[in-house]
């Protein structure tokens, strides 16, 4: 009995697009920008697996949901490119590669945290890292940031993340609630059906879900569930709301911990909501790992192969545009306000204070890569740290 030739082709282009997203996940450095062009480089103009407007679309789309931009990006691209199971298979290859190495690096941190060297080689990356929040921040204000509602929203936004420390989900919300009424037509005129009529009350739900109790790997699979679907803008948006989740709200990591684990998302390959995987693998080991990459990865693939068809029709939408630009400028305020957060526990010193201008400059000026920039830095904690031995720096 022949097998059908569509099959064939099918479980052909799925395992095309297996191989090409491993290689991406293990070798694509630079962050979303970088992902997404070198995607767009190799997908459209060398391989033709999808035109130009396609990829446009894609792009277009996937900055209009809330999530990792470069991951639903692959996912819409595999789904155009092998259906639905193209869509899943692309996408967990994708992952795999940077779920493997952040969470050795989790085990790895978890056992030698108590000695000396690694608690220099943090001395100095975590001012570096700072600086990269600060330089990532600035790029996406230029990326979405397009009058002055939206800048009073991030002033608004990042005044409330540093001093009240409040629940960054509902900022997010909110300043989105304040787009539609502001850029859309819902203040004027109430439609039933609605887009965000429905999306807006689901939401709002996923932010104040409750945390399972019946056990530590539980709690990880429901928190980051509940941050995949509310990052907005970028996969930084992730820092604050990881922070008061993991540091304050749960005490699951210290502050100097969640520094590390932020600097491992940074320096890895793939998207810096990897994060979340070396935060699980502290928490609770291997399983703690695999539930909160699971949680903080599985809204993308529902949202683009649920919600992003929905949208391509609809994103035209004057409610919509306006909900995305409140979330978007309430991204920019809370990461900025976090910034500042963690800038207290990083920057300890007239050293640490160094290394945080220089990373700086070294960023704005000479576009340093962020791996280069973290074995500067950590270089330079271990050069520093046994002549300086500053009493404030403890890692655990």
């Amino acid at each position: 009995m022949n097998t059908p030739v569509a099959t064939i082709k099918e479980s052909g282009r799925v395992g095309e697009l297996v191989r090409y997203f491993l290689r991406l996940g293990l070798l694509g450095f630079g962050g979303p920008v970088a992902l997404v062009g070198q995607m767009e480089r190799e997908l459209v103009a060398e391989r033709a697996w999808l035109t130009k407007e396609q990829m446009r679309e894609a792009i277009a789309v996937c900055q209009s949901l809330p999530g990792p931009l470069a991951i639903q990006v692959g996912i819409f691209i595999a789904y155009l490119r092998g259906g639905q199971r193209g869509a899943w298979a692309g996408g967990w290859a994708f992952i795999l590669p940077n779920f493997v190495i952040v969470a050795a690096l989790g085990a790895l941190y978890v056992h030698f945290a108590g000695l000396k060297p690694v608690t220099a080689i943090f001395y100095g990356v975590s001012p570096a890292v700072i600086a990269l929040i600060v330089h990532s921040s600035y790029r996406l204000t230029k990326l979405g940031m397009e009058d002055k509602m939206q800048w009073v929203l991030a002033a608004i936004c990042f005044v409330i993340t540093v001093v009240v420390q409040a629940e960054v989900a509902l900022l997010f919300i909110g300043a989105g609630i304040v787009g539609i009424l502001y850029y859309g037509t819902l203040a004027k005129k109430v439609r039933p059906g609605s887009t965000f009529g429905v999306a807006l009350p689901a939401s709002a739900v996923a932010s104040t879900l409750p945390v399972s109790s019946a056990s530590t790997v539980g709690k990880l699979l429901l928190f980051f569930l509940k941050a995949g679907a509310l990052t907005f803008g970028s996969g930084l948006v992730i820092v604050p709301f990881l922070q008061q989740g993991v540091v304050q709200e749960y005490g699951w990591l210290t502050e100097r911990d969640f520094l590390v684990a932020v600097a491992v998302g940074m320096i890895s390959p793939g998207p810096v909501v990897i994060t979340a995987t070396f935060v699980g693998s502290l928490v609770a080991g291997f399983w703690g790992a695999l539930a909160a990459t699971v949680g903080i990865f599985l809204p993308s693939f529902l949202l683009v192969l649920l919600a992003a068809p929905l949208l391509a029709r609809h994103r035209a939408n004057t409610n919509v545009q306006g909900f995305i630009k409140g979330a978007y400028a309430a991204a920019i305020g809370t990461i900025l306000g976090a910034c500042v957060l963690l800038g207290r526990i990083a920057i300890g010193d007239w050293f640490t204070a160094v290394i945080a201008l220089a990373s700086l400059a070294a960023l704005f000026r000479w576009k340093i890569s962020n791996p280069v920039l973290m074995a500067a830095t950590a270089v330079a904690g271990m050069v520093a740290y046994p002549l300086l031995q500053p009493t404030w720096v403890m890692v655990k």
